[in-house]
């Protein structure tokens, strides 16, 4: 045991790790001007991927003395003229510090680009127990990373979606300001298909009416290259099947 130390070190390593983040989680952030929701995912290593319905947060994170300290760049991903961001601002870096309040993790920082502005931000993990294990990746597979993903409707159904998704060796996570995402895919040789799981972290009020309070299941086939991918799938809600074509757009390539 170390000079100095009451514990040994087996523990302060347990407890050491049991401050690190790993996994799929929700936020919710709160600040003057308003309220929203999103999906991050973060890595053991100190990489944090995510976004919602407008934005992507990309960056890192470090934990020192049970504080946990992080920095990410906020990007616009949906250029859709009728949506209007909360702050016409863009690329900018945002810094927050935190700490575990049980299995929730409560954050608060802001950006230079918005001064004055403070956001009170909380994580709270997401279960992805019950999620497909990880689909085979073949020859010249599609690559690791954080994608933008936008929804159009087909057979003449007013409606879409925006979002974010991690791809990353077969498995899917992520989400955008109401719903999550897991499933598993298998891609080779330009060629992918999956399925996934479609959730309601965060009470949609009417925002997605055909998924709304249903935990749906998605399958979907398509194409990919080095920037993206695309695809039609298929979702069942409740009983109505539901046909819809995505675009995935790659934001920033993740580690292996």
């Amino acid at each position: 045991m170390p000079c100095g130390s009451q514990y040994p070190r087996g523990i302060l390593l347990f407890q050491w790790a049991m401050t690190l983040l790993n996994g799929l989680y929700k936020f919710s952030f709160k600040t003057v001007r308003g309220t929203g929701c999103g999906v991050m995912f973060a890595t053991p290593s100190g990489k944090l991927y995510g976004g919602n319905s407008g934005s992507s947060f990309i960056g890192g994170y470090t934990v020192q003395d049970g504080v946990i300290s992080s920095e990410l760049k906020m990007s616009r991903h949906n250029h859709d003229p009728g949506y209007v961001p909360m702050f016409p601002v863009d690329n900018v870096i945002m810094r927050f510090k935190g700490a575990h309040h049980g299995n929730e993790v409560h954050f608060e920082g802001g950006t230079d680009a918005l001064p004055g502005i403070v956001f009170t931000s909380i994580l709270t993990p997401i279960d992805d127990a019950d999620a497909p294990p990880p689909g085979a990746i073949g020859p010249n597979g599609l690559i690791n990373g954080l994608y933008s993903i936008h929804i159009r409707m087909l057979d003449g159904i007013d409606g879409g979606n925006t979002g974010v998704m991690m791809l990353h060796d077969g498995r899917i996570r992520g989400g955008d300001a109401y719903f999550d995402y897991i499933g598993a895919y298998t891609a080779a040789n330009g060629k992918w298909k999956g399925e996934l799981v479609n959730r309601e972290h965060t009470p949609s009020i009417g925002e997605r009416p055909l998924f709304g309070g249903h935990e749906v299941g998605v399958g979907f086939s398509g194409t990919y290259d080095r920037d993206g991918a695309e695809g039609e799938a298929t979702a069942l809600a409740g009983k109505r099947s539901i046909r819809f074509k995505a675009v995935l757009r790659k934001l920033v390539e993740a580690e292996s």
